[in-house]
């Protein structure tokens, strides 16, 4: 598994552990008891290193290239799933994903962003940087699920939206801005997921719903930390800085009641244990499903529109 920068301490035991066990495997030494004490010493300074993440150190876990993607909690969380292309008008965003899965027989259509998990994938998917095209195509799926009365569940997981003279021109804000404006009208409940990166309207354009949470180490703000540096010191130097102003991590989204609560993490990341991490999300989804049911529709729709307009109201 490819460790961060961070992470070095953990890469220094994990090379002694290796040494251990080569020496081992030699026969000339027993070595069980080190072996015993070194991954005992992995685990402790894992949990030392994770437990004291900054705001920037978390983007970074965000964007871990071992991460899984909105198609990996797709299937291994899905009985089975049927994907959907095209937006009926121009063609087939590739960067945004969505179509009918079933868990424990419960039919839910799911969106979301998808990134590569290779550099030819990564192209094929232009990094999860969705064109309007994508936008559309997730409201026509959104419109589906709510013409049969089935549940929306989004996965959030991009740098933003596309920002190519040619999105631009096929209407890109407009197409994010009706994302928004129609997600507080579909019918059906809908539950958002930020598993990776949450950056700007590209977000937002499918993070309307009536439980948003945000896995442990991702990250939700209105631009990325990188950015924010550019503008604000004109230069990418200040990115940790920016990271810190922003308040973009889990706890302090939770803490502004931006979003409705935090998804745990394996230690290590979700990456270090995928499927731990997908075993968690389907129980927060099937947990969450069943208390949105129980609402009428006219409820849930006021509740929502009521959560979101109360965002950044304050008193002093």
């Amino acid at each position: 598994m490819q460790l961060l920068e961070f992470e070095q301490p953990i890469q220094e035991l994990e090379d002694q552990l290796k040494k251990a066990e080569e020496i081992k495997d030699s026969g000339t030494v027993d070595t069980d008891l080190i072996i015993s004490e070194l991954k005992d010493k992995i685990v402790k300074k894992r949990k030392e290193i994770y437990d004291n993440l900054t705001p920037w150190q978390r983007v970074q876990v965000s964007r871990h290239p071992e991460r899984p993607y909105t198609l990996g909690y797709i299937r291994n969380i899905c009985d089975d799933f049927i994907e959907l292309h095209g937006d009926r008008n121009i063609k087939d965003d590739t960067a945004m994903v969505g179509g009918w899965g079933t868990i424990d027989g419960k039919p839910i259509m799911f969106i979301g962003q998808q990134k590569g998990e290779n550099t030819k994938l990564r192209q094929y998917r232009n990094f999860g940087m969705a064109n309007p095209e994508g936008y559309r195509k997730a409201l026509r799926l959104m419109r589906m699920a709510e013409k049969f009365s089935k549940p929306i569940v989004t996965f959030i997981d991009t740098p933003g939206a596309y920002p190519g003279s040619e999105a631009e021109e096929r209407g890109q804000a407009e197409a994010i801005a009706r994302n928004i404006y129609e997600m507080f009208k579909i019918k059906v409940p809908i539950i958002c997921i930020v598993i990776g990166e949450g950056a700007s309207g590209g977000a937002i354009g499918i993070g309307v719903g009536d439980k948003v949470y945000m896995l442990e180490n991702t990250w939700y703000s209105v631009i990325a930390p990188e950015s924010c540096s550019s503008i604000l010191w004109r230069s990418w130097d200040f990115k940790r800085e920016a990271a810190q102003a922003l308040k973009l991590t889990s706890s302090d989204m939770l803490k502004n009641n931006l979003i409705d609560g935090i998804i745990k993490e394996p230690i290590g990341g979700a990456h270090s244990n995928p499927k731990e991490i997908y075993s968690t999300v389907k129980k927060t989804i099937l947990d969450t499903l069943n208390e949105l049911e129980k609402i009428d529709i006219d409820t849930l729709l006021e509740k929502r529109l009521e959560k979101f307009c109360s965002m950044g109201v304050f008193e002093e």
